[in-house]
């Protein structure tokens, strides 16, 4: 078995499990759903082919919040493409400046191919919805004969440059961990959430349930002994806020 690990950072991000007429949530962190959509994506598989997508809804799911950003709310407004009558408003909501380390684990040829796609994708990857686009590149690497848990316990924090300095009195950070349970793990206590994809088709979008364990993971903060080329290895990346941040923040 291996593990495709990726980092999800972004000016805004949206990941909603769940709509309600022109009210669009977001969770707290990247859902199944649309993580496997991205993979999907990057592979160039059609959004009705149920057969293709199958074995990446099989993939163990597991994300950590290494930085949870702030939740911030949007009204749009559209027009009817035809009769160019006024659409009702609606209200979203999104994460700005957030960062995660979303991970999928399964079949050694699966994790490759989708490590491959991701280097090269046929539609470009976006962070839950098409209008926000990635900060970095998604992929981080692949980890064979290790687990889900372990490799999200131990990838390096990924939170911007900024965000790490705001913590510098704290040699550790907490971060919380949330991974899919085991097939199979009967009687797992956890939250359970709707967003296991079982068809992506326009027609007739469906998902299922599934159960997600909460446990948290003390990381090294590379900028409590302010080492450079600890910071430079910890937190590769393009940070669009990085120029509007005095070095004293």
């Amino acid at each position: 078995m291996s593990v495709l690990t990726l980092c999800l950072a972004g000016p805004l991000q949206s990941w909603g499990s769940s709509a309600r007429f022109v009210r669009r949530t977001t969770e707290a962190a990247p859902t199944k759903s649309g993580v496997v959509g991205m993979l999907a994506a990057a592979q160039g598989l059609a959004r009705g082919d149920d057969r293709g997508l199958a074995p990446l809804a099989a993939l163990r799911f597991g994300v950590r919040i290494d930085q949870p950003g702030t939740r911030v709310r949007d009204f749009q407004t559209a027009h009817h493409a035809v009769t160019d009558k006024s659409m009702p408003l609606s209200e979203r909501f999104y994460l700005a400046d957030a960062v995660f380390v979303a991970a999928v684990e399964g079949e050694d040829a699966l994790i490759g191919a989708l490590h491959t796609a991701l280097r090269s994708p046929v539609h470009p990857p976006f962070l839950g919805r098409r209008s926000c686009p990635p900060a970095r590149p998604v992929e981080l690497g692949v980890h064979r004969d290790r687990d889900l848990d372990a490799v999200l316990r131990d990838e390096p924090w990924q939170a911007s440059r900024w965000y790490q300095r705001l913590r510098r009195g704290e040699a550790r950070v907490p971060l919380v961990i949330m991974c899919e349970a085991e097939r199979g793990a009967s009687g797992t206590a956890g939250d359970v959430l709707r967003d296991q994809p079982l068809s992506f088709a326009a027609e007739h979008r469906r998902h299922t349930l599934r159960t997600v364990i909460s446990t948290s993971v003390d990381v090294p903060n590379p900028w409590a002994a302010r080492g450079v080329s600890a910071t430079a290895r910890a937190a590769p990346e393009h940070d669009p806020f990085g120029h509007l941040e005095g070095e004293d923040v």
